[in-house]
């Protein structure tokens, strides 16, 4: 089914937001990432095609911004601040302690499809570092191990209640 089959009501709202379309390029790739898990090519050419602009647009736009995925991602996107003020507190501690606790390396996803590990630049909270955001929601101060269990206990907690925020910028505005 395609992505104005599925979502033709809230795109059409989108677009009726913006005088001209190309504005509504991220908001409809948030659509398409919800509705598909991710951006695969044929989303983004999909995407291109609502809004009439040539393909390699889009493609610019999906690789430029850090919260559109090209891949599967887990339930929970954990993006690490890594930047120099945050690597002066603790930035590389977190990650190390994510990896170890997660099983996993920075990109990639537990095997139970739960959390995704990303290294990101600034994230504009250097005050509270070591700091991460996971699917848009910042967790500040992650500065022990006991902090970073009871971060991932909590959204382990929230996911099998089903209180999981969409892995895009899509429902920030809610």
């Amino acid at each position: 089914m395609s992505l104005r089959e599925q979502h033709g009501p809230e795109i059409d709202d989108i677009l009726s937001r913006y005088a001209q379309p190309r504005s509504a390029v991220i908001p409809l790739l948030y659509v398409a990432q919800d509705a598909y898990g991710h951006l695969t090519d044929e989303s983004i050419r999909e995407v291109a095609g609502i809004l009439g602009l040539p393909e390699t647009d889009v493609f610019e736009v999906v690789g430029f911004y850090t919260l559109f995925y090209n891949k599967p991602v887990g339930t929970w996107v954990l993006q690490v601040c890594d930047d120099v003020p945050c690597c002066f507190l603790g930035a590389e501690q977190l990650v190390e302690t994510l990896e170890q606790k997660l099983g996993i390396v920075a990109e990639q996803t537990t095997d139970d499809k739960m959390f995704t590990l990303q290294r990101v630049k600034c994230l504009a909270d250097c005050d509270r570092a070591p700091m991460l955001q996971a699917n848009l929601e910042y967790y500040r101060n992650i500065d022990t191990p006991e902090k970073v269990d009871a971060m991932l206990t909590e959204l382990r907690q929230r996911a099998a209640a089903g209180e999981t925020l969409s892995v895009s910028g899509r429902f920030a505005e809610r």
